[in-house]
């Protein structure tokens, strides 16, 4: 698709890297998108030294300027819409209306609302305190403010499940922040990215302001963690590396915004819409193939209704066309590679060996004779001891576990090492708020997936620290700074 290697994107210069390239594949036909650069250690240093070198001056730039820049960065990308989407649909293997709505279209909106975000005040009065003589001096009146500082220079790790938005969602906070930003794609689909860089270097953005750096060895993600010249590592991908980088940050106290793996339970009451439920837990098999972390995989249902579960949700996967992401119809794309496709196999395998029953799927499909694609894949007669139940498997596979009553239902929701996003279902909202706030999870969806783009977003437990999305995000990327004075 693209026949100029790409370059590294340094201090507003696009850089040859020092490491040669390596090939994007595209999941669906197998065939090479592009040749992304391959950054040494020492080009990642180079841009987090940039970064370091752009903080003092854009930190202190107007509110207005930063704001403008995004604005034009957002125009710019929704003038070339059309070739943005069909490069994250390429090399990300996204279906045409994932790629359109939920990857450009949604990263553009992230950049629209970060340009609103700059303009955000960032200092609020404190209330007067009235302080006694003594040891700290005359008695008087004490005023205060609290004020949002940007942290410096952030590290944007990103997932490839979605190489706009994810990236949007983390670069536009932090510069509408004031911070700067090295950002650090996903190996399988980095390319988008370096649109997105394009774009804002037409925008105006000043040099070293924004890097990317790119690489298929684990040696580039380390180095821009380890950087001394970075303050912060926000970070989106799974627990287990998660884990990794937040060692690193804690031995130089570097701030951390983490959001990792999800097993998204979706409690479905006895009195639910069951059609409504099955629309939202179907979404697993259907959006993203699966690769999401928020999903809805671990279905637990009260037993009065859980044949009928069961049944619909047979049905639906049954109406689901995998196969070629731009033909018109498809709802199951590929999964992002052939060692991911065989890893999601390997666990459907696995459950039949710990004695769930596949209800539907479980064999892999051939619909182009190429491509890395997964069935929809439904496991029954599941236990939460299960490690299909217990662990994410980040593919188009729900598991169902039965309980007996409400507080079954619960204590099942909450035996998990995650706490992302759960889901409840039932006809009496009362009784789903209920349970919502039972549930030890970052966020609740009462009878929807859906999402409200301005409440917090993150996780409990093993799935994430720190909250962002709306104005959490620019809170996510500043630091609280108290001003005191006396009256």
């Amino acid at each position: 698709m693209t026949t100029t290697p790409q370059r590294l994107f340094i201090d507003g210069e696009w850089t040859e890297p020092a490491d040669g390239h390596y090939e994007v594949v595209d999941p669906a036909t197998e065939e090479t998108v592009g040749l992304a650069p391959e950054a040494s250690r020492a080009q990642v240093y180079e841009a987090a030294s940039a970064a370091r070198d752009a903080f003092a001056t854009w930190s202190r730039t107007r509110p207005e300027e930063r704001a403008a820049i995004l604005d034009r960065a957002a125009d710019l990308m929704q003038r070339d819409f059309l070739a943005n989407a069909e490069l994250a649909q390429a090399e990300s293997g996204a279906t045409t209306g994932t790629a359109r709505g939920m990857q450009v279209a949604v990263g553009t909106a992230r950049f629209r609302r970060y340009a609103k975000g700059a303009l955000e005040p960032v200092e609020e009065a404190i209330p007067p305190q009235i302080n006694e003589a003594g040891p700290m001096g005359r008695a008087g009146i004490f005023g205060a403010l609290a004020g949002r500082r940007p942290v410096g220079v952030v590290t944007c790790i990103t997932s490839y499940n979605n190489p706009w938005a994810n990236p949007a969602g983390k670069v536009a906070p932090a510069l509408a922040m004031g911070n700067t930003v090295v950002v650090k794609p996903a190996p399988q689909d980095p390319l988008s990215v370096y649109r997105m860089a394009e774009a804002l270097a037409e925008a105006g953005v000043p040099a070293g302001v924004v890097n990317v750096v790119s690489g298929s060895a684990p040696g580039v993600g380390e180095a821009a963690v380890d950087s001394p010249d970075v303050d912060m590592v926000s970070f989106t991908g799974s627990t287990a590396v998660g884990q990794r980088i937040a060692e690193v940050c804690g031995r130089s106290m570097k701030r951390q915004l983490m959001e990792l793996g999800g097993k998204g339970a979706a409690v479905v009451l006895d009195d639910a819409d069951l059609d409504s439920a099955v629309a939202g837990i179907g979404t697993t098999f259907s959006f993203y193939s699966g690769q999401i972390c928020t999903a809805p995989t671990r279905v637990l249902v009260q037993r009065a209704v859980h044949d009928a579960l069961i049944e619909k949700l047979t049905a639906y996967a049954g109406y689901l066309t995998v196969g070629d992401p731009t033909a018109k119809g498809t709802v199951v794309g590929p999964v992002i590679s052939a060692a991911h496709r065989d890893r999601i196999e390997s666990y459907v395998e696995l459950g039949r060996k710990e004695g769930a029953r596949v209800v539907t799927g479980g064999e892999r499909p051939d619909p182009t004779g190429r491509g890395f694609y997964v069935a929809p894949t439904l496991l029954a007669d599941c236990t939460n001891d299960m490690r299909v139940v217990r662990e994410e498997i980040f593919g188009p596979v729900v598991v169902v576990v039965p309980f007996d009553d409400e507080e079954e239902g619960i204590a099942l929701a909450n035996d998990s090492d995650y706490g992302l996003i759960d889901y409840v279902w039932s006809g009496d909202v009362a009784r789903a708020f209920r349970v919502a706030r039972r549930l030890r999870a970052g966020g609740v969806g009462v009878n929807t997936i859906g999402r409200n783009m301005e409440a917090p977003f993150g996780g409990f437990k093993r799935s994430g620290v720190g909250r962002d999305v709306g104005s959490y995000a620019l809170h996510a990327y500043s630091e609280l700074q108290s001003i005191v004075w006396p009256g």
